[in-house]
């Protein structure tokens, strides 16, 4: 399929996403959302002909779309694009023009990479923002979730609050293109200090 987006890390190298493929991905997507590090996409009891059924029924969804996204030319995360006034938030926040709800899952590793999880979440919201209309992206993980609510408040989401949802109680949390934007740029200026005394402190 067509790749939509790619971003290249500095210090990892180059993220891509494409369309997902419900059918042709299905294996793929049933060992990653069934895996136990996945507890929170609530689809651990699911067999692949669910996970199949799941992503074909978002696939034709008029408000909801998947992406596989790549790392270095191999699968390696999961993203969901929603309109959250019409998929899960209707009437349980104050929707506002330009808001885009989304979802992201890394692929379980035996042997993390360091920055990586933050990485996949800066190309996500880099995607999300490349479309002009987007003006604010919209999450709602679940209240526990305390490794992706630090995740998402370092690339630039404040929170709103806790919100009721059927299937769990989430933190919904907000984060502005000049939010995402501020906190690339003074991740940047860190990393670039941080490479500047480096240099200083290595022997000539």
């Amino acid at each position: 399929m067509t790749t939509v987006f790619t971003r290249v890390d500095e210090r990892l190298g180059e993220f891509a996403l494409r369309p997902l493929d419900p059918d042709a991905d299905a294996a793929l997507l049933h060992s990653w959302v069934t895996h136990p590090k996945a507890t929170f996409w609530l689809m651990q009891d699911a067999d692949q002909a669910q996970v199949s059924e799941e992503y074909r029924r978002i696939a034709g969804h008029p408000h909801h779309d998947a992406y596989l996204g790549s790392w270095r030319g191999s699968p390696a995360f999961l993203a969901e694009r929603y309109d959250p006034a019409h998929v899960e938030l209707v009437g349980l926040y104050d929707h506002q023009p330009g808001d885009v709800g989304m979802h992201f899952l890394c692929a379980p590793v035996d042997t993390p990479v360091h920055g990586f999880t933050r990485a996949v979440l800066g190309t996500v919201m880099a995607w999300l923002f490349a479309d002009p209309t987007t003006l604010r992206v919209v999450v709602e993980p679940d209240v526990r979730n305390t490794a992706v609510h630090a995740l998402n408040a370092a690339v630039g989401f404040t929170v709103v609050g806790p919100i009721a949802k059927p299937e769990k109680d989430a933190l919904l949390s907000v984060c502005t293109r000049a939010q995402f934007h501020a906190t690339a740029d003074r991740a940047a200026a860190r990393a670039a200090a941080a490479r500047a005394a480096a240099d200083r402190a290595a022997p000539t």
